[in-house]
């Protein structure tokens, strides 16, 4: 009984240091591949998620203001605008 137990004892602990052995594998290979791709992404010149976000959140401000000036304009181009004279009237004799 002993015999039994040393040696499930013995294949536990290989078992268990095997699989330490790839765990750390694990964290060496997910450490080079993120580095593999943040090097390739360096080269390739794209921007980061915050340059990203902070040109979008200048766009939207931008097209905002935009369509502020918009309807400005219009009002300022209707006060403007020459008054109409009115039609005459069909059958007028002044004319």
């Amino acid at each position: 009984m002993q015999v039994d137990n040393r040696l499930l004892d013995d294949l536990a602990r290989v078992a268990g240091g095997a699989f330490g052995a790839l765990s750390g594998v694990r964290g060496e290979v997910e450490a080079r591949l993120k580095h593999q791709f943040e090097r390739i992404l360096s080269e390739m010149d794209v921007v980061s998620r915050e340059e990203f976000d902070a040109v979008k959140a200048m766009a939207a401000k931008a097209r905002t203001e935009q369509e502020a000036l918009e309807k400005r304009v219009i009002a300022l181009e209707a006060a403007l605008a020459p008054k109409k004279p009115k039609a005459k009237a069909a059958g007028n004799p002044k004319d």
